[in-house]
């Protein structure tokens, strides 16, 4: 186990007994002594690491951090964990490169020399890059949280943080990029066809108007994540800048969306996080 310290108070701890596995090769693996049994167990754990580890490899990481410590430990956590990950320190050479290579996600850092994360973020998103961005701030307000996300994150995570934290949410954005391209979205018992453009909920239609069918869509492609107004109305309704009025345009289509989705059945989906926007997940214990 190894832990990295990057000052006070800041400390992230991983396991770098991937990185080993990830070195290894059927030859160069020493079982002497081990009795036969166990020797053939362990090399199909190994084989089997190889394969996933193989896989993985296939996915590139961009690692956005001035800390060049920081940087360095999360790029050696990532690889131990079979990533293929690149590092910048600067908002602007992060920004050139996701606009010149192709990366699987992007794991930035908020406080950077120069180009700040968040103007890198809102730059890619003006210019429609969908890659996930995972933001990274020493910032807990309620406020910065939001503002991330409206930029266009799609997460969030606090300094000082648990790295086995970092890996889940990295492999939670993985699954959620191959789900948007899938035509048909599902949550409990809430199922989409985007195809069809039809919904059903408990093997019922929902009847929806064209609108609410975009914001259920929206909310499906982002499930278990809040979505503030200012998403909807930049992603669903196309403002650039939001405007007041706008607020209550869209909470009455919620409203109405919640009715539809939720009224008629045992657990509610649709759920509204006061003084941030909504989000859809299913009850705890449902």
């Amino acid at each position: 186990m190894v832990t990295f310290r990057a000052g006070p108070g800041f400390s992230i701890s991983f396991s770098v007994r991937g990185v080993a596995y990830r070195n290894a090769t059927e030859e160069t693996l020493n079982f002497q002594g081990a009795p036969s049994s166990e020797k053939s167990q362990e090399d199909l754990s190994c084989k089997t690491h190889a394969r996933f580890l193989s896989i993985r490899a296939s996915v590139q990481i961009l690692v956005v951090e001035d800390e060049v410590k920081l940087a360095g430990a999360l790029r050696d956590g990532l690889e131990a964990d079979g990533y293929s990950v690149q590092v910048e320190h600067t908002g602007e050479r992060g920004f050139y490169l996701l606009r010149s290579e192709p990366f699987d996600l992007v794991i930035l850092d908020v406080m950077l020399p120069g180009r700040s994360g968040l103007d890198v973020l809102t730059a890619l998103r003006q210019k429609a890059v969908t890659i996930p961005v995972l933001l990274l701030t020493a910032r807990d307000e309620v406020a910065d949280r939001v503002r991330g996300l409206d930029a266009g994150a799609d997460d969030y995570l606090v300094k000082p943080f648990a790295f086995p934290e970092l890996l889940a949410r990295v492999r939670t954005l993985l699954r959620r990029g191959k789900q948007e391209t899938s035509g048909k979205l599902q949550i409990a018992d809430l199922e989409m066809d985007v195809s069809s453009r039809s919904t059903r909920r408990g093997g019922k239609p929902v009847e929806l108007t064209a609108r609410e069918f975009e914001i259920l869509e929206y909310l499906l492609r982002n499930q278990g994540r809040v979505v503030s107004r200012e998403m909807l109305a930049r992603e669903v309704w196309k403002e650039i800048s939001r405007q007041v009025p706008l607020d209550n345009v869209i909470d009455v289509h919620i409203a109405r969306l919640r009715h539809k989705v939720d009224e008629d059945f045992g657990s509610r989906l649709v759920h509204t996080i006061r003084g941030v926007g909504f989000i859809l997940k299913e009850q705890s214990g449902s």
